[in-house]
């Protein structure tokens, strides 16, 4: 029990952390004069996945390999076949007026990227500079393409951002961040260690299960929203730009600091479940299909079909 409650724990640690860290970093980037649109595209996307990053490199130097690479893995499939699947069973989600088509393909880049890089594996830091490389590329290609926007009278909003926020209160919030930030991940990947040993599951499977479900709550969280709103546009940008920065940045950090050995499961089933649950979104990207309470059934069900699989 004491296993889960670190868990838990952990979880809850890291995400009011995480929060706190964006917007104490969003609020302090604008007070200091960087453009609205340089923080949008960095610092609220790095932010938000400090949690899955925190847990990544805590695993890597605690011997749990699995984790760190489960947790990445695990939170991409997560987001296609659980975080779209049941708020779509909620209300459905009707194709919005955003094209998300190119982000999409670059998505499906970084993920053929990385799985090739895998094979070639134990991941090491010469690989972290190729995924960083990459996704140094598309985050210039992002700002270009943000640039046209604001030129053509789009304005840019920030997540997190609070107009007139005291310097105290951001000195508290970042505070609040960076300490929550590392104990959260110690205590969740202490827990998630535990918890392997003592119902004799492998660190891979805690990984692609347990922690990726728990760091994929917030963007679950963003999905359900837009459900509400019927801006499924909103839901497929979230979970594209939040998988192709799983892959690219949180790995590719990861990689630089510790090596993260690749085991064979790995190469046999779940990138490959990873890989086919991103190509499911075809249909919704390219053609503007709604996301039908009956798609959300289907990708709910295939996500809990390979839970099963996991665990059998």
């Amino acid at each position: 029990m004491i296993d889960f409650v670190l868990l838990g724990a952990g979880l809850v640690i890291l995400l009011f952390a995480g929060d706190a860290l964006v917007r104490g970093a969003v609020n302090a980037s604008l007070r200091l004069g960087i453009p609205a649109l340089i923080v949008s595209l960095t610092v609220v996307a790095f932010g938000t996945s400090a949690p899955e990053l925190l847990v990544a490199i805590r695993a890597a130097f605690a011997d749990a390999p699995g984790i760190a690479l489960g947790n990445v893995v695990g939170s991409n499939t997560a987001n296609v076949l659980l975080v779209l699947g049941l708020p779509a069973i909620m209300s459905g989600l009707a194709a919005g007026e955003s094209d998300t088509r190119k982000s999409y393909v670059i998505m499906l880049g970084a993920t053929v990227l990385f799985i090739v890089l895998s094979f070639f594996g134990p991941l090491r830091w010469i690989h972290g500079l190729i995924m960083l490389a990459a996704l140094a590329l598309v985050l210039g290609e992002n700002l270009h393409e943000a640039r046209s926007h604001r030129r053509r009278g789009s304005e840019v909003e920030v997540e997190g951002a609070e107009e007139g926020m005291s310097w105290r209160r951001i000195l508290i919030y970042l505070g609040l961040g960076l300490v929550g930030l590392p104990i959260g991940a110690d205590l969740m990947v202490k827990g998630a260690v535990a918890i392997a040993r003592d119902f004799n599951i492998s660190e891979t499977v805690i990984g692609l299960t347990i922690v990726a479900l728990g760091t994929s709550l917030p963007e679950l969280a963003t999905t359900v929203m837009a459900a509400i709103r019927r801006e499924a546009d909103v839901a497929l940008g979230n979970i594209i730009g939040s998988n192709m920065f799983n892959l690219l940045g949180i790995m590719g950090v990861t990689t630089l600091l510790a090596q993260v050995p690749v085991d064979r499961e790995f190469l046999v089933l779940d990138f490959w479940v990873m890989l086919a649950s991103s190509l499911l979104l075809i249909p919704f990207v390219f053609w503007r299909q709604k996301i039908t309470r009956l798609w959300g059934v289907i990708l709910t069900g295939l996500y809990l079909v390979y839970v099963v699989v996991l665990l059998s």
